[in-house]
């Protein structure tokens, strides 16, 4: 028996104690103020290594319906690291199997004899090139599931005996809510991210093309190559349409990646409302209008003139509300666009349309992304529901309100106001 090393052990443990007690403080601390995965993890890294020798920590989750351990996330105290983010291994039949299977911790005391017994171990071969010795793998879990493991790794062999194992399993026990949580944050956030990369490329590469079979067809039906055989011009005439609803769809979806990743902004000016706005959007739509035989009207006082807005933004809103008074008002009916400036010095816009209309309980569901009306006189009306949430949220970049109100059966009205006291920047 050693005194000598009983006596040591019995000092250190009451110290690892106090330790590891301010150290889930300080972790906690920072959990419960909303920090993110990356911030925990760095907290982690930092407060690991005053209890625990460690010159590397890992994170890895389990992934693929429990098959596959991924490396995530990796701190070190070095620069030159060969075992990277996205190192995945099997789990099953692998040496850490038996860690989620026994729920214990797993010591590698020197990778350099570890290699002796498992030649096939590709992460220690790199870690064993990184100058690492020794490693601590501890499960971590979210309502008795394992969700992943912590690793310590140490340059110096035979680093970690009981008293880091015991120490490491507190954390791991104290944490694995907080990182199931941010990693899950983090997965949803990437997921999204790359949702609108391929939103804004998909719409992007199908613009151009739409583009030209539409320009294509007008330019057949023009007589340009020649008279077409009055059996084509009807099927013609419906390939330009479908292009165009294609090429409409693809400029909102657009439009959308764009808000969506923060790389829309409004530049307000000095607009010509008429002139620069509202007579571009009309030309937009007046096929629409030609082809649903609308009667269409436009009060607009002169003393309107110039009005303060980002034209190209406005331009997209006012498309979408005459395009939908269009598209869900009654064939042949009324469709009338009022503007004139508020007494209190703001900017009113109202499209009206005879038509089906809305009722109160479907016009909360308006404004919100990919969200259509339910109307049975409305079901065989094509639409995207991305016009009037990018409407919405155009008008919030103005620093105005925009709303809808319906007399069901009989009308629908859109009405939007901006402010023109100019308490955002005029470029000039």
């Amino acid at each position: 028996m050693n005194p000598g090393k009983n006596e040591k052990q019995a000092t250190a443990a009451p110290k690892g104690r106090r330790s590891i007690e301010r150290v889930l403080g300080r972790i906690h601390r920072r959990v419960l103020g909303g920090a993110s995965l990356e911030e925990i993890i760095d907290s982690l890294f930092k407060e690991i290594r005053s209890v625990v020798p460690c010159d590397r920590i890992d994170i890895a989750f389990i992934e693929e319906g429990g098959t596959r351990l991924l490396l995530h996330h990796t701190r070190a105290k070095y620069a030159s690291l060969l075992l990277l983010p996205g190192f995945a291994s099997d789990i099953v039949g692998s040496a850490v199997h038996a860690v989620f299977l026994r729920g214990k911790n797993r010591i590698i005391r020197d990778f350099s004899q570890y290699l002796k017994k498992y030649p096939e171990s590709e992460s220690a071969k790199l870690l064993l090139k990184e100058g690492i010795h020794s490693s601590m793998a501890c499960p971590f879990y979210a309502d008795r599931r394992p969700i992943g493991l912590i690793f310590c790794r140490a340059k110096e062999p035979g680093a970690y005996t009981a008293i880091e194992v015991r120490l490491l399993g507190k954390i791991a026990e104290s944490i694995g809510y907080a990182l199931e949580k941010a990693y899950h944050i983090d997965r949803l956030t990437d997921a999204l991210h790359g949702y609108l990369e391929m939103l804004s490329f998909v719409s992007h590469e199908m613009k151009s093309p739409l583009s030209s079979i539409i320009t294509l067809g007008n330019t057949l039906l023009s007589g340009y190559f020649g008279p077409v055989n009055p059996d084509c011009i009807d099927k013609v005439e419906r390939m330009v349409r479908k292009a165009e609803y294609l090429h409409t769809i693809s400029e909102k979806y657009l439009n959308l990646s764009r808000f969506e990743t923060g790389n829309f902004d409004a530049y307000p000016r000095s607009v010509d409302f008429v002139g620069e706005v509202l007579n571009p959007a009309i030309e937009i739509v007046h096929p629409q209008i030609e082809a649903h035989t609308i009667d269409f009207l436009i009060e607009c006082p002169a003393e309107l003139s110039t009005i303060t807005c980002d034209p190209e933004l406005m331009r997209i809103v006012m498309v979408n509300l005459v395009n939908n008074a269009v598209k869900y008002g009654n064939p042949g009916g009324m469709v009338t666009v009022t503007a004139a400036k508020t007494p209190n010095k703001r900017l009113r816009v109202t499209v009206w349309n005879e038509g089906p209309g809305f009722s109160d309980g479907e016009k909360i569901r308006l404004f919100k992304k990919f969200s259509r009306l339910d109307s049975p006189h409305l079901k065989d009306r094509k639409g995207s529901g991305i016009g009037l949430y990018l409407s919405w949220h155009i008008i919030q970049l103005h620093g105005g309100k925009i709303w809808a109100e319906s007399e069901p059966g009989n009308w629908a009205r859109f009405s939007f106001e901006i402010p023109q006291d100019l308490d955002f920047c005029i470029i000039d």
